[in-house]
Order: C-alpha cells, then structure tokens, then sequence
C-alpha cells in the first residue's frame, strides 16, 4: 500500500467492538472484506479511494483479526452481521455510505441493501453472488462441485483441523492458487493467516457458512433488495463460484452495472487492483453527479 495514513479505532455497535481502518476525508466508502481475510484485503484500494476524495472505513467484520468474537453459531447470523454494519455507518457521522463487499462481505452488503436501505448511498460487490441467484444455481452441477466445500464447513471441529493443519497450509495454498500467481506476497498470506491464530477466531469465521445456510437467514439475504445504484466486479476465473451467478442480477438489483475481468478470479480487487479500482472510483464519481 502506497504511503497513505490509515487510522485505527474501535467501534461499538450491535453489542461488539469492531476494530476499523480508516484513511482519507469526504464521502464514506465502507470496505468488506470476505473469508478469510480481514481489512488488509482492501490494502490496494485505500490509496486510490483516498486521493479520488473518500473517507475510508475497513472493518475487521465480527469474528476476525482485532475485532470481538462473540462465542456461538447464532452471534454470526445476518441480522447480526447487517446490524454490525448499519452501527458503522452511523458512527461515520454520514448519514449514509457507499458500501463495497467482497466474498462473505459481498453477501452482508448484499442483505444490508434490503434491511437498511436508507443508510446506503451505492453498492459495489466483487465477486459474491445474490443469494437468491445462488439458490437457483447451487444444484446445477456448474456451480455445485464449485461450492463443495460449503458443506464442509456445516461439520463440526473438522473444518477448523484441516484449515489450520500444517501453519494453515490449505488457507496458504488457497491464495496462492490466485488466478494471477505472485498475486500475494508471503507478508501477505502471514497478515490473513497470523490473527487465524487467536483462540475461537477460526471458529468465528466459519460460523458465517454454519450460521446463514438455513431457512432464517436464507430468507433474509434472498429478499433483500438493491434500490441504490449497484456495481458488480466479477473475476471470471473464480474457482468456488459460476460466472452464470451474474444472470438475472436486474431481478435484484434494479439499477445495475457489471464488469467482468475475464483474466481475474476470485480474490479479483487483489489480482486486479488497477482494473478494479479504475471501476469503482469511475462508478462512484459518476454516482456523485
């Protein structure tokens, strides 16, 4: 990350602390990150959001790195993980934000247009399906060996033994299967694998999958809906999900835009920084207007 000040503060919100990022002054953009990383996922945009003007806030989202980790499958729910979102925006002192999620924090942003619409300025998703476009594909085989291991993660203690075996080999040789190698420096992969090593921390990432693939919160994220303009960033070499997930997004989203990177994959605003900050920075600007 080029030599832009970042900031870090604690913010209460929905009963937890969370630790956040923040650089720059001007309108909020609000950054989410996915699994299993935390707010340095977004190392490669804070510069270029900072000098377009933006005021900048990462989260380490609930469970992760320096924020609280709150025992229990159910603390992980997305009502819990919207909340924790919608406090965030309010102790910006904004009355809304431009909200911008990857992966797991594609699918909180997702659901958080649908519950607190009024708190959202533009919505910006980089490789994260809509639950409900997820639903109709999940069964069909294109996406369904893609997403294996969402079963996986359903089962007990299994999930953390096999991700934490051997320094976390398999999370290490999830980033390094980048669709563009040399993408992660090995600093890189110890910023995403160190806070891993905080007692429950594991745990807490993996309850997001246990937490929010039943009839409750499914429901919650397959209703929500976008009425603020809504960019889509999709890398099209994205191992775990279908580029047939972008189909139907208009049912969604009713004012919606989508740039695929057909060179990028899933950790799309790392292996693309320039294409992907170039998109969100002309998206934003042009949502301004």
């Amino acid at each position: 990350m080029s030599k832009i000040e970042v900031h870090f503060q604690r913010v209460r919100t929905n009963g937890v602390e969370l630790s956040v990022a923040r650089a720059g002054e001007g309108p909020v953009v609000l950054l989410l990150h996915g699994f299993p990383e935390n707010w340095t996922s977004w190392r490669r945009q804070i510069p270029a959001l900072v000098a377009a003007g933006y005021s900048v806030w990462a989260p380490d989202l609930r469970g992760y790195n320096l924020s609280d980790k709150p025992p229990g499958r159910d603390a992980y729910h997305l009502r819990h993980l919207t909340a924790d979102i919608a406090g965030i925006v309010r102790a910006t002192g904004q009355p809304r934000a431009n909200i911008v999620g990857h992966d797991w924090g594609g699918l909180v942003a997702w659901t958080f247009a649908g519950q607190y619409p009024d708190l959202l300025s533009t919505l910006t998703i980089l490789n994260a399906p809509h639950a409900k476009l997820y639903e109709r594909e999940v069964l069909r085989l294109r996406q369904l060996f893609k997403g294996w291991y969402i079963a996986l993660f359903q089962l007990p203690w299994l999930p953390e033994r096999l991700l934490s075996f051997n320094n976390f080999a398999l999370m290490r040789w999830m980033f390094r299967s980048s669709a563009r190698p040399g993408t992660f420096s090995e600093d890189d992969l110890e910023a995403y694998v160190a806070p891993f090593r905080q007692p429950y921390a594991l745990t807490a990432a993996l309850n997001y999958y246990r937490a929010n693939f039943r009839s409750g919160a499914a429901r919650m994220a397959k209703d929500a809906l976008s009425k603020a303009p809504t960019l889509v960033i999709w890398g099209e070499r994205d191992p775990a999900l279908s580029i047939h997930l972008l189909d139907g997004l208009e049912q969604v989203a009713a004012n919606v835009e989508v740039k695929r990177l057909p060179d990028a994959g899933h950790w799309v605003q790392n292996e693309a920084p320039n294409e992907v900050n170039a998109m969100l920075v002309s998206f934003l600007q042009k949502a301004r207007l």
